[in-house]
């Protein structure tokens, strides 16, 4: 019987080398494309900017507008009063050219305040506060008039103040640009 015998090679001086470099490459390559992927990611302004913003209502009086930047856009946020409140209600809502009631505009509970966006659904124009037929805003641009409601009541804008994504975390305070979970 013949006898086989498996020679092992032990590693010589230019295996250490060949990996050797290859590890340098890839750390190398690694250390090159890190600033490349980093720079794909996000700012942190911009993180910050899609970020909700949660609004402490306990300092906001009464019949009070007061007005906040979410995303870069302008929200109102108004404390009514309960004479607001009882007007919005009272509306036929059939006589109204964006038909919405007062609580479809508001939390169930809540309807003391009202979170809307603050631009004029017309061209833009920031509507001014407590102002107008209806006392709730008036675009002094071209004449548009919204109710205590934020519902567009006359003049050329097509629909009502929109409604941006809220929830209130407790009594007094309210996070924008979150949605209430269930």
């Amino acid at each position: 019987m013949a006898e086989t015998t498996t020679h092992v090679a032990e590693p010589t001086r230019r295996d250490f080398l060949y990996i050797a470099t290859g590890a340098a490459a890839a750390i190398g390559g690694a250390t090159l494309v890190w600033p490349f992927v980093q720079s794909l990611a996000p700012d942190a302004a911009t993180v910050a900017a899609g970020a909700p913003v949660e609004v402490d209502l306990a300092p906001i009086a009464e019949g009070q507008i007061v007005k906040v930047f979410w995303r870069g856009k302008l929200i109102f946020i108004r404390h009514r009063t309960p004479e607001e409140i009882k007007a919005a209600e009272d509306v036929n809502v059939a006589s109204l050219r964006d038909p919405q009631p007062d609580s479809a505009r508001v939390k169930d509970g809540k309807a003391q305040w009202l979170v809307v966006y603050g631009n004029c659904t017309h061209l833009g124009c920031v509507p001014l506060g407590q102002q107008g037929e209806y006392h709730g805003w008036f675009c002094p641009c071209h004449g548009s008039v919204f109710d205590t409601s934020g519902r567009v009541r006359g003049g050329p804008a097509p629909i009502n103040l929109p409604i941006p994504p809220y929830a209130f975390a407790s009594d007094t305070k309210v996070i924008i640009g979150q949605e209430a979970t269930a």
